[in-house]
């Protein structure tokens, strides 16, 4: 990587884990923190006021991708973290419950996520483009640990609305990221492995494989919200535990889970046994919910409990990106990324909802139990997914060429050993291959790349 991909990688990730920092340092504390505000014993609002970001976020997050390539990336990220900070101390300044809802359809309506990515797309080159989204998906992962451990330490010293002020100061000190560190991009264009196309979309929503992971991410994020507003009840009524030290209970758990996940990803990826671990971790979800459910009224059966969800999330966290990579179509990733992402908010939302709905009304293990539902669906349904091929992706650049001489060069990439699927994409100026992980022919795939671009036929 060049010096401007490294500061633009560095840059966008950043950018990623300071607004989902402001995004997930409230959910440990606060189920308890609404109590003492005008409606807060009503959890059904609170569950609302968790979740309803992820209402504006799903409805925005492609119109602002799209919006990017017309007024460009910088304007739209501006804008949605302009959005996220007003969204941000409108909670900040909140005496309602109510109030904290509008601040949260606020915050989510900042939906920069597709901009974000298109952003890094236009400033990595295509042979580094992979490992730069990685880069934001562990921020992402690491922001939201630390957010467990963070959010009921800074609780204790600053209060709520200290925290939501600190989320919209984040949200400006990302603004001047984006203005003065991240470097503007010599060309913007559109980028067909990261953004949405209206084009592809019908034949991603037909498509029942990729069907099967967003109802996954939909069931992932959907339980998480839901659980966020009962635990910080239940780790308080059956552990006596002052919410200020609910950190002391995350912290060991992430650190097990994130110790337990490692070799389950690496076992999967390199035994080309992906379905087997995605599979078990649907399963110890499962199990998870289940046995929530059984103990809210346990302390320690809480933390294992606890311990067994953080597993199967980081776990299935992980791979989910990855089978939607090896899955989709490569004409057509940035479209099933971007209605994957879309299922995700929707999740968090209906979870949020729900689980505030199922709590106020059935009592907590009902929550656990509308959990543990959306898991056995999700569980038969991953039984019945087709192993995911052991792939990977590789991108190369492009000079100019006709169409065909994209065609020509297209035929000839596929019919190398190892590729499963290509695609040259004259107007953008890549060729996009699914290769097998091991035994590609690699160096013909490169002399042909390289003969294209000196106009040899």
């Amino acid at each position: 990587m060049t010096t401007t991909e490294v500061r633009a990688s560095v840059g966008l990730a950043s950018i990623f884990g300071l607004r989902m920092l402001g995004m997930f340092l409230i959910l440990p504390v606060f189920a308890l923190y609404a109590e003492h505000l005008p409606g807060g014993n009503n959890h059904t609002l609170v569950g609302l006021a968790l979740g309803a970001y992820g209402l504006t976020q799903a409805m925005l997050q492609l119109p602002f991708g799209m919006a990017s390539d017309k007024f460009g990336r910088k304007r739209v990220i501006y804008f949605g973290l302009a959005l996220f900070a007003i969204g941000s101390f409108v909670a900040a300044s909140a005496t309602t419950i109510e109030t904290i809802i509008l601040g949260r359809v606020i915050q989510g309506a900042g939906a920069i996520s597709a901009a974000v990515t298109a952003l890094l797309a236009d400033s990595t080159r295509e042979e580094h483009r992979t490992h730069a989204m990685a880069m934001i998906g562990g921020t992402i992962g690491v922001t939201f640990a630390a957010s467990l451990v963070l959010g009921p330490a800074l609780y204790q010293y600053i209060g709520m609305h200290g925290i939501f002020a600190m989320t919209g100061i984040l949200s400006l000190t990302a603004m001047a990221v984006v203005k003065w560190y991240i470097p503007d991009p010599l060309i913007s264009s559109f980028h067909t492995e990261t953004e949405a196309s209206p084009a592809k979309l019908g034949d991603v929503l037909r498509d029942t494989q990729l069907l099967r992971l967003n109802f996954g991410i939909f069931s992932l994020h959907a339980a998480q919200m839901a659980m966020f507003v009962v635990i910080p009840f239940a780790l308080r009524n059956a552990g006596n535990l002052d919410i200020n030290h609910h950190w002391e209970v995350y912290l060991p758990v992430v650190l097990i889970a994130f110790i337990l996940m490692v070799p389950a990803i690496i076992y999967g990826e390199k035994r080309a046994k992906l379905k087997q671990v995605f599979v078990g971790a649907v399963g110890l979800m499962l199990a998870a919910q289940l046995s929530m459910a059984a103990s809210m009224h346990h302390f320690w059966g809480i933390v294992a409990a606890l311990t067994a969800y953080f597993i199967a999330f980081n776990i299935l966290e992980a791979t989910l990106p990855s089978l939607i990579s090896k899955i989709a179509p490569v004409t057509a990733k940035g479209t099933a990324m971007g209605v994957y992402n879309t299922s995700q908010s929707l999740g968090l939302f209906i979870g949020g909802v729900t689980g505030g709905w199922l709590s106020q009304h059935y009592g907590f293990s009902a929550v656990f139990m509308f959990s543990a539902s959306l898991m056995v669906i999700w569980l038969i349904a991953a039984l019945g997914m087709r192993p995911p091929p052991a792939v990977k992706t590789r991108m190369f650049h492009l000079d100019k060429m006709s169409a065909d001489q994209a065609v020509l060069l297209n035929t000839r990439l596929r019919s190398l050993q190892g590729v499963y699927e290509s695609t040259v994409v004259a107007e953008e100026g890549i060729a996009i291959l699914k290769v097998a992980q091991q035994g590609w022919d690699e160096i013909t795939a490169t002399q042909l790349i390289e003969e294209s671009k000196h106009g040899v036929s």
